[in-house]
Formats: structure tokens, C-alpha cells, sequence
């Protein structure tokens, strides 16, 4: 058996996809890397099949109709023969150096006969034009350099989230999990993170700066003004996170409370695109969103609500939303949150 498998969800990546590859073959014989092409129309396919070619007992290609990046992470789970597994989307590359150390960490753990749900490290916000790479680290969050459970886990500031960039599931958990991410769905990566959390007994997190998450392109799903144009998605995938786990049956605090904030924050993001884009169609949209959570569960609306950010998010009149924005831009600044 493989340690790790890394499906690389691929759509049209023709000018990046191989830096992506290149960056994970240093992890030899050990790692399984899994193309999956998904539907592309220009040269990713036969760029897959190159690798395949040239790395078989490495390089796996597989190809499918288009079915979104969720589809394609689905695709990689149900064919990952990997003991862990990891997603880097094929914009983005990883540190040679923090990949070693990775496959070392993991590597001791199973020979060690322990078992391990759930393994974080950081990531590099390689943003486009900034003179200083921004990382997101758990030091301080997080014991380093052992196993432990949630009940260790410190305080999570403001901004400071697991992202799938940041962490490498045990396969088993996630295959047995029942996590089936939607298809033709943008923002799915939060649901990759947040519905298996539940099922993570333990975890590790190492100090490496291993993944590189690359901001820049214009058409990216993250761009403030994409995010506004797909504003119908990000509603999507935050109704499926209520929907997923029911916070107030999680038998952990600290668990319970980290979720919390996780689903607090992606809140925070469909409201605040919603109330950005200043149409009075979306701002009917603001309006739903918030009487839905109402309705499906009482006191969760009223958490969120009663919040700090529930309470920016929510101020009356053209006025307060100029505040609500305000407030979520200083955000940005003084928490790093993007």
C-alpha cells in the first residue's frame, strides 16, 4: 500500500499542471499521484497521460466528464489506494523540503502500528504581485510533534482555520465518513474540511510550510468579484455545512466550538458577498439566507446572530451595510482573514 495519495483535481490547467506534478514526484515511490482530468478541452489530458506514461507505478491519469472540482476530489477518494490522503489543486505546488518531512512524519506513525485520523501543517498564501508571502501556521493552536486529541487543541483565533490546503486525512475515515462533494459546485473545499472533522479522534500537526496556495489569476474561485458572480454556490455549500452536523450532538467542547467558528466565518463570507454585490436581488438573497437558518435551527441563528460578526453582518439600512463592509475589511487587515 501507497502512504499517500494526492488527487490533483484538473480543468484546463495546461500552463500549470506540471509545475504541480514536478513538485510532488520528489516524494518517489511512496506517494500515489492522482491526475483526474476533468473533462478539460485543451492539452490537460495529454498531459496526464504523459506522466502516466513516463511514472507508472507513480502517475495515475484518470479522466472523466466534467463534474466540477468536487466531483473530481470524489473521484480521487474512490480511487486513492493511499494509507492518507492529500488535495492540491493543479494551480498550486508544494515545498520539497516540507514534503519529506511530511512523508517521515507519516512514514514513523504507520510503521509505528499507530493510527492516525488527521495530519496539519502549514500553508503559503503565494499571492501575485505581494512582497511578503503571508503563512498560516497553528503554532500556539496546536501541540507540535505528537499525537493528540481535540481535548489538547488550544483557541483558534479569528482567521485562523483548518483548510484543506492545511490538512492530510487518514483514507479509511474519509471513505467511511459517507463525504460525497457536489457536483458542478464551486467552495466545496470547505465541505472537504468540515464534515469529516466529527470523525477525527486524533491528530498531528507538523511545522512545515508545505502547501503553496497561488492567488492571482483573475477568473479564481476565491476573487472577490467571481465569488459575488457565484454567490448562488457559496449559499449552496453553507447550507450543506448546517445541514451536515448537527454542532449541538458533538460530545467534544472544544470541538463543538471550533466547528462553530468554521461555520461562523463562512456565514460571515455569504453575507458580506452578498451584501458587496449592492443589488436588491442579493440582498433579498442576505435576507433568505438568514430566515433559513432561523427555521432550521433556532439556536444556531441565534448564536450566529447574538455574535460579534453576526451582529456587523446585520446592521440596518444602506448605512449599516456600509459598516458591515467596513468592519469586514479591517477583517481582512487585522486578522489576515481572506
Amino acid at each position: 500500500m501507497k502512504l499517500l495519495s494526492v488527487a490533483i483535481p484538473s480543468y484546463n490547467s495546461q500552463e500549470y499542471l506540471g509545475h504541480c506534478v514536478e513538485s510532488l514526484l520528489v516524494g518517489g515511490d511512496e506517494v500515489e499521484i492522482l491526475i483526474v482530468d476533468d473533462g478539460s478541452t485543451d492539452r490537460t489530458a495529454e498531459i496526464a497521460d504523459g506522466y502516466a506514461q513516463a511514472y507508472p507505478g507513480i502517475v495515475k491519469a484518470i479522466h472523466q466528464e466534467n463534474g466540477g472540482h468536487g466531483e473530481a476530489v470524489n473521484t480521487g477518494i474512490r480511487n486513492a489506494a493511499g494509507l492518507y490522503f492529500k488535495v492540491v489543486d493543479s494551480d498550486d505546488w508544494v515545498d520539497e523540503e516540507a514534503f519529506h518531512a511530511i512523508l517521515s512524519t507519516l512514514g514513523e506513525i504507520s510503521k509505528g502500528g499507530k493510527s492516525l485520523d488527521m495530519l496539519v501543517s502549514n500553508f503559503v498564501y503565494e499571492k501575485e504581485g505581494a512582497k511578503h508571502k503571508t503563512v498560516m501556521k497553528y503554532t500556539g493552536m496546536l501541540p507540535q510533534g505528537r499525537i493528540f486529541g481535540w481535548d489538547e487543541a488550544k483557541h483558534f483565533h479569528k482567521g485562523k482555520y483548518i483548510l484543506m490546503h492545511s490538512v492530510i486525512y487518514r483514507t479509511q475515515l474519509l471513505q467511511e465518513c459517507g463525504l460525497e462533494l457536489p457536483k458542478h459546485t464551486f467552495y466545496v473545499d470547505n465541505l472537504f474540511v468540515y464534515v469529516p472533522l466529527p470523525y477525527v479522534k486524533n491528530m498531528y500537526y507538523l511545522d512545515v510550510d508545505f502547501y503553496r496556495y497561488y492567488i492571482g489569476r483573475e477568473d479564481q474561485s476565491v476573487n472577490e468579484k467571481v465569488m459575488i458572480q457565484r454567490i448562488d454556490q457559496q449559499i449552496k455549500v453553507n447550507k450543506m455545512m448546517v445541514e451536515a452536523v448537527d454542532l449541538w450532538k458533538l460530545p467534544n467542547r472544544k470541538l463543538r466550538k471550533y466547528m462553530f467558528n468554521y461555520l461562523e466565518i463562512i456565514t460571515v463570507v455569504s453575507t458580506i458577498m452578498l451584501i458587496r454585490s449592492g443589488t436588491q436581488e442579493n440582498l433579498e438573497k442576505k435576507r433568505e439566507l438568514w430566515k433559513y437558518l432561523k427555521e432550521y435551527d433556532l439556536r444556531l441563528f441565534w448564536r450566529l446572530r447574538n455574535g460579534i460578526m453576526g451582529h456587523a453582518m446585520n446592521l440596518p439600512g444602506r448605512g449599516g451595510r456600509k459598516i458591515s463592509v467596513a468592519a469586514y475589511k479591517i477583517s481582512q487587515k487585522v486578522v489576515g482573514f481572506n
